[in-house]
């Protein structure tokens, strides 16, 4: 049988922003598809691509629409992939077989990652990563998102990992995978619905020029194509209460374990317990530190194409 490598098909808009050199930001679809109720999802949808637009960029959310990944989407895909009705979740494992059966799926931050560097774009903005487990020790749970940006070069802006995951762990296991990490205007690595988890970063870096140095540097030195994380803080007067947080977590982990819940369900079952136990203060943390990283990342592909 012929082979060929499968590229995303890029939007008209996209495409001339490549050919051009001018600034592209990579979206996950994830949060539009599974992440917010509907009808406010396609809204936060359209709002994110309007924010990159306001920093001089061009929006590219990344989608598999019936056996096709696409960088980009017109009104009628964003509204399709918002709809949710027969859209799945993909993460890099699932797109070989997705391709395949010509489904359609919103792509996690493994599989956006991926589809967005073979498209050729190189900065990528998500809420937060996903990371190692707690009790990993007993549940060998890590996320696919840390082994793929391992071997991918693109940057990706982010609000650190989410909280109800193992921090320390995640930043070793990082650390181990030789994905560097920068941590913008902070010392102190994210903690996703927080400004801080508490645990520090080595670098710190306080303007998009400087983060598009580095990227500079990476491909300058060669070597393994991983990624750059920046981890950029949700600001403190928007983050969820530290110790609402605190306290509410761990009734949520509590739950879990008493209701023997496991594996892939653990961390949708945490997410919307926060949600639920803070009245919706949690997701407008995350929405907060989403908005935060879409304009940064703008930043910074617009810092990169001008180099």
């Amino acid at each position: 049988m012929p082979q060929h490598t499968v590229i995303p098909v890029l939007s008209e808009e996209v495409r001339e922003a490549l050919d051009q050199g001018r600034p592209v930001v990579a979206l996950e679809s994830t949060i539009l598809a599974h992440g917010l109720p509907r009808p406010r999802n396609l809204a936060v949808g359209e709002e994110l691509e309007a924010l990159v637009r306001a920093e001089g960029a061009v929006p590219a959310t990344v989608a598999v629409l019936d056996g096709v990944p696409h960088a980009g989407l017109d009104k009628a895909q964003l509204e399709r992939v918002a709809g949710g009705e027969g859209v799945r979740k993909f993460g890099h494992r699932d797109l070989a077989p997705a391709l395949a059966a010509g489904a359609t799926g919103a792509t996690t931050v493994s599989a956006t990652a991926f589809l967005a560097a073979r498209a050729g774009l190189r900065v990528f903005a998500t809420g937060g990563l996903g990371g190692v487990h707690r009790e990993w020790v007993r549940s060998q749970d890590e996320s696919a998102d840390l082994s793929l940006l391992a071997r991918t070069r693109i940057t990706v802006v982010c609000a650190g990992v989410k909280s109800i995951l193992d921090v320390p762990a995640t930043l070793q296991r990082l650390e181990t995978l030789g994905v560097s990490v920068l941590g913008y205007g902070t010392d102190r690595f994210p903690g996703f619905y927080l400004s801080s988890s508490g645990h520090p970063v080595d670098w710190t870096v306080t303007r998009p020029e400087e983060v598009a140095a580095v990227m500079a540097a990476q491909e300058a030195l060669g070597g393994a194509d991983s990624a750059l994380l920046v981890a950029n803080p949700v600001a403190e007067e928007e983050q969820l209460d530290p110790e609402l947080h605190d306290r509410v977590l761990a009734q949520a982990l509590t739950e879990c374990r008493e209701r023997g819940i496991t594996g892939q369900a653990v961390t949708p079952f945490l997410l919307d317990f926060l949600v639920r136990a803070t009245g919706g203060a949690s997701l407008e943390a995350n929405l907060a530190a989403v908005r935060g990283n879409v304009r940064l990342g703008a930043r910074i592909a617009v810092a990169w194409a001008g180099r």
